[in-house]
């Protein structure tokens, strides 16, 4: 793992993305790097299209680099955030943007490794990073971790055993979390994601490249009925820097056009 010296971004400090993809992660990446944030970004695959974000965000005017790691491994999230904290700068934002969806199964097809597999990266991973940042943070007397949700945090169907028992978690660390170290002005966020997202890399891959395409025809571009990254980075942003006398610790993201995960129409059949 190659890090930059801290030196070259010693006034910056550091929005560090887990889960950075060409869609939510890579583009909140972008936007605080934007904003004067040095950004690091992380995933577990494809060098080249991490190469790319970060080549984007360079050529933008910000600063940025990026890791390749495997974050269920042991002693990975730990170390890359000691290396960060020394060597790049002080991280006051992560974006905890992990997936953790091992495919729509019923119980009988969800084996014990991709039920654990989801709780790793949903709810453990989500854990260490903050058990190495959260003092960090305290004794800085600030700190923000967002934390990248979805529907299944709130209700759990029908072939999800898996990601509805992950995000579920994932919630309740977050409350467990806010509860703990809010006092110390560390403000923790759950972002429900109750939609459809127009990225390439999740919803395009589930779909394949024509159905993605035909969905975003129908239902996105300018119908507005798919949840924009860009925009969803502006929310994210928003919310890094709210005031602590109001800050948001639950929020549900969704386009105009689609129900609430309550009002949602497999929740009113008979």
């Amino acid at each position: 793992m190659q890090l930059l010296r801290r030196g070259k971004y010693s006034m910056k400090p550091v929005c560090l993305v887990l889960g950075a993809g060409a869609g939510i992660g890579g583009t909140v990446a972008a936007k605080f790097a934007s904003e004067g944030y040095h950004s690091c970004l992380c995933r577990r695959s494809d060098q080249e299209g991490l190469d790319r974000l970060v080549k984007g965000i360079e050529d933008d005017g910000g600063s940025a680099n990026g890791y390749l790691i495997n974050a269920i491994e042991d002693n990975v999230i730990e170390d890359l955030i000691n290396s960060i904290e020394s060597d790049v700068g002080p991280i006051e934002v992560v974006v905890y943007n992990l997936g953790a969806q091992t495919g729509m199964k019923l119980l009988k097809d969800t084996t014990h490794k991709e039920f654990e597999w989801g709780w790793r990266m949903a709810s453990l991973g989500l854990f260490r990073v903050a058990k190495v940042l959260c003092p960090i943070m305290k004794e800085r007397g600030k700190g923000t971790i967002l934390v990248t949700s979805a529907t299944a945090a709130m209700r759990g169907n029908a072939t999800q055993h898996s990601h509805a028992a992950a995000m579920g978690a994932r919630r309740m660390l977050c409350q467990s979390l806010n509860a703990e170290f809010s006092a110390s002005n560390i403000h923790v966020a759950h972002i429900v994601i109750d939609g459809a997202v127009d990225a390439p890399d999740t919803l395009g891959k589930m779909l394949g490249p024509e159905m993605f395409q035909k969905f975003r025809e129908t239902k996105g571009m300018e119908h507005d009925g798919l949840l924009l990254p860009k925009e969803i980075a502006e929310t994210y942003f928003h919310l890094a820097h709210q005031h602590r006398s109001a800050w948001t610790h639950e929020l549900d993201l969704r386009a105009f056009s689609d129900l609430a995960w309550w009002n949602h129409s497999t929740m009113l059949e008979d």
